[in-house]
């Protein structure tokens, strides 16, 4: 009697699971809140707290936070220097939160940095709903909910959601372009595309030329010129009604691209395709080279968890690639990817755009049964969905004993449970229950957001240089001290402690900084201080050491002791 009831509340059980799946799939709306419950449960957990991470964070945060401050919305300046890499799109966003933010009376508006980030916490979501929405057309609604769920729990979008650039944004402007593309391609013949698709195609384009250029139209020309060349003909691309959509593109992205030329007399251009594209194309630039294969190797952690088993449906793509939804996700994803493998400057979120994809014809091999155990070494590849949060686990509480001498107490039980569940995940795909190995990786993924992002970076307070700077010139006992720096410069320190943060370059240029009138505060690294001193001591002056900040400089890969000196009290 007692197993028979046992067997039945089972039953009761799994017939309530399956009940609950079956209402939610039988909406959209009801598919897109769940999807969006998720991505906040891996994008919300220190979107706060985080430090400003530099150094392509600030620099852009601190453009934003100076036009607020002239009033100038054309010219994207950080400090006195131009910054004409890239359009204006994500600073016009950027600015606009913050300005919404100081007038619904947050604190300190202009430097906090959450407000900054939201551009890319919406830009994520958009990604994972925009995702939902493109794979409408290769799958039905369960699969196109789980290729939005890979998206919402893959690191590198978790990543850059905190961060206030431009990759978020860019990656949902991407996916609104390709799904729209899509919906060209599979439908051709069938007449006129809706005007909503028409209308998401061609925002997505104009919007993601102005947050980064051309790399939109590197996106959808290259996938429609390879789709163009199997098809022998271009025809099917006049359903997006080409000609009215260029107008209306141009005409949101004309108007300030031509005032940049006017403002800046031409070195907006010069400076963007001279200096930054083709150096990026001609040499590794800012220390960013890689050689040929850097992206792939990157994927693995870069696409967790779902890198893996793309990986397995790779055979899946080959062997099916003349079916034209597979086809167009090789479209999409093939000869992107090989230009940026191509291109000597590589960062690892320049490909995000193409995930998109990759989640698409991973799910339709899973859907047809091709990803599991049983293909050529899937099991002894799969130890890779438990090695991130493992490895992460193990790396993050090593980091926080060197560098503090302590653990991350506060994130290690959220880290231990991630890493369970992923281990889980490696003994269902094992034993073949590849859904549910799928369902525990996206449960890990989520814990280790919270793990690491909510928790324990909380606890890595040697990585918090420039935080801790900032608030030794906040607590200054004197109003609106002047502040410099020498040794230390991070554009993370320009956005919390000020636009006219001086630069120094020696020794003797701090104590003379020190030696002029008003309130004063400089920070000086310990390899500048003997010459500080010793310029101090020829002028006669005796600056007070208010404090000292120890830590690590993740970008310079040192331990800094920095001093900071005051006068004028």
């Amino acid at each position: 009697m007692d197993g028979f009831v046992a067997q039945q509340r089972l039953s009761l059980r799994h017939f309530s699971m399956a009940q609950l799946a079956s209402v939610i799939e039988r909406s959209h709306a009801r598919l897109c809140a769940v999807l969006i419950l998720l991505s906040l449960v891996c994008f919300l957990p220190g979107f706060i707290s985080l430090q400003p991470m530099d150094r392509d964070e600030p620099r852009y945060a601190q453009a934003s936070k100076q036009m607020l401050e002239t009033r100038d919305f054309v010219d994207i300046r950080f400090q006195d220097e131009a910054r004409h890499k890239k359009p204006v799109g994500i600073y016009w966003m950027q600015s606009a939160t913050v300005a919404l933010g100081e007038a619904l009376g947050v604190p300190s508006a202009h430097t906090t940095v959450a407000l900054y980030r939201i551009p890319s916490l919406l830009g994520a979501l958009a990604t994972v709903l925009l995702t939902y929405w493109a794979s409408l057309v290769f799958l039905n609604r369960r699969g196109a909910f789980l290729t939005a769920a890979l998206m919402a729990t893959s690191i590198i979008l978790m990543v850059e959601a905190r961060l206030a650039k431009t990759d978020a944004m860019l990656a949902a402007c991407s996916v609104a372009a390709m799904g729209g593309l899509a919906r060209a391609y599979l439908s051709r013949g069938a007449g006129v595309l809706p005007r909503r698709t028409l209308l998401i195609f061609w925002l997505g384009v104009a919007a993601g030329i102005l947050i980064k250029g051309p790399l939109v139209l590197m996106f959808v020309g290259t996938t429609a010129a390879i789709l163009s060349y199997r098809e022998r003909s271009a025809r099917w691309l006049l359903t997006l009604r080409p000609w009215l959509g260029a107008v209306g593109t141009l005409l949101v992205v004309l108007p300030w691209f031509i005032a940049i030329a006017i403002k800046s007399g031409g070195a907006f251009y010069s400076e963007a395709v001279g200096r930054d594209m083709l150096a990026k194309v001609g040499s590794g630039q800012e220390a960013h080279w890689a050689p040929p294969g850097f992206y792939l190797f990157a994927f693995f952690a870069t696409f967790w968890p779902g890198a893996i088993l793309a990986a397995i449906a790779i055979p899946f793509a080959w062997k099916h690639r003349r079916e034209e939804p597979v086809a167009f996700a090789l479209a999409w994803i093939i000869p992107s990817w090989l230009i940026f493998e191509a291109v000597p400057t590589k960062l690892p979120h320049y490909v995000m755009p193409l995930y998109p994809a990759i989640a698409i014809l991973t799910v339709m091999a899973i859907s047809r049964h091709f990803v599991g155990p049983y293909r050529p070494g899937a099991k002894v590849s799969t130890v890779l969905i438990p090695f991130i949060p493992i490895g992460l686990t193990v790396g993050l509480s090593a980091a926080a004993w060197s560098f503090d001498g302590t653990l991350p107490y506060r994130g290690l039980p959220i880290l231990i449970a991630s890493s369970l569940a992923a281990l889980y995940a490696w003994r269902m795909f094992v034993m073949n229950q590849v859904l549910k190995s799928v369902w525990a990786g996206l449960i890990s993924s989520a814990l280790l957001a919270v793990g690491v992002f909510g928790f324990t970076q909380l606890d890595l307070r040697s990585l918090k240089l420039s935080p801790r700077l900032a608030e030794v010139a906040r607590n200054l006992s004197c109003e609106k001290p002047r502040v410099a720096t020498l040794g230390y410069r991070e554009p993370s320190l320009v956005f919390l402690v000020g636009t006219d943060l001086e630069m120094l370059e020696t020794g003797p240029e701090a104590s003379h900084f020190l030696k002029q009138d008003g309130c004063r505060l400089v920070f000086v690294e310990k390899r500048f201080e003997d010459a500080f001193r010793t310029e101090n001591d020829r002028l006669g002056q005796h600056p007070t050491l208010s404090t000292r900040v120890t830590g690590f400089n993740i970008n310079s890969g040192r331990r800094l002791d920095i001093g900071a000196y005051s006068s004028g009290f």
